[in-house]
């Protein structure tokens, strides 16, 4: 990975490993936290939305070894409502997180199927352009027009990497080198426009706070999705297109342990 691209994926963490990590306190406070009667959620708060996700997992190794509990259990019994919701995803894997909000939104018990990418199509895609244009003489230009046009935009992202890890070379410059004319301008403007997706991001997130209500399962998934990847940016972005913080959306929209969870995982503004 060129050393700019690991600086600009840095940058945009907002929640980032902890230094001088040791499993074993982390689990030892969250079950002072949660043991007898009530519960201390700013403690949890404290641990859980200041640790990467892979420190997570082994908090939650620690927890059993120790105290033979399943934390994630532990956890659910001791909170409810949104803050649970957003303390459970936390807590799970990042490829098990999204499968599971998958599946609850086929069931129809989240707020849409929007976001999701599914690593095995996003793969094939990424194959079926390189067969479309690098792999032969001539190019396949409706495979091309099909994926570009037909994918959201998180999911062409996704395609666009694999590709470039099949051809050894971005999707750019492939386009460019099999198309021509009005035919490459429109498919490297719907590239362009893809990569833009700090943008999307900001959006939705404004749309799940906008109006009446907030659209928490839309504002759950997509801070603690991007917490470890590019939320800095998007806050950045989200100030750009709407004049105001996502913390300060956040303020306005939410409330007690929840809030104050989101808000550390949002980080201090930009």
């Amino acid at each position: 990975m060129a050393w700019w691209k690991a600086w600009i994926e840095q940058k945009g963490v907002s929640v980032k490993s902890s230094p001088h990590f040791n499993p074993d306190p982390d689990a030892e406070t969250l079950y002072k936290a949660m043991k007898g009667i009530g519960t201390n959620e700013q403690a949890i708060i404290d641990v859980l939305t200041q640790r990467s996700n892979a420190q997570r997992q082994q908090i939650a190794k620690s927890f059993m070894a120790q105290f033979g509990k399943d934390l994630i259990e532990t956890l659910k019994s001791e909170l409810s409502a949104k803050f649970e919701r957003l303390i459970i995803a936390l807590m799970y894997t990042p490829y098990s997180y999204e499968a599971k909000e998958l599946y609850d939104a086929m069931k129809g018990s989240r707020d849409d199927l929007c976001g999701f990418v599914d690593p095995g199509l996003a793969l094939q895609d990424a194959q079926d352009l390189y067969a479309a244009g690098e792999k032969i003489r001539g190019t396949d230009e409706m495979k091309f027009i099909s994926i570009l046009c037909g994918r959201s935009a998180t999911h062409l992202m996704r395609v666009f990497e694999d590709y470039e890890k099949i051809a050894s070379k971005s999707i750019e410059d492939s386009i460019k080198s099999e198309t021509h004319g009005s035919l490459e301008e429109a498919m490297l403007t719907v590239v362009k426009c893809t990569r833009n997706l700090h943008s999307y991001f900001a959006e939705r997130l404004y749309y799940a706070m906008k109006g009446a209500g907030t659209h928490d399962g839309t504002l759950i998934r997509n801070i603690v999705s991007r917490s470890e990847i590019d939320l800095n940016l998007i806050k950045c972005r989200f100030k750009e297109m709407y004049g105001k913080t996502l913390s300060s959306t956040i303020m306005e929209d939410t409330s007690s342990d929840y809030k104050n969870a989101l808000l550390n995982l949002v980080g201090s503004d930009p």
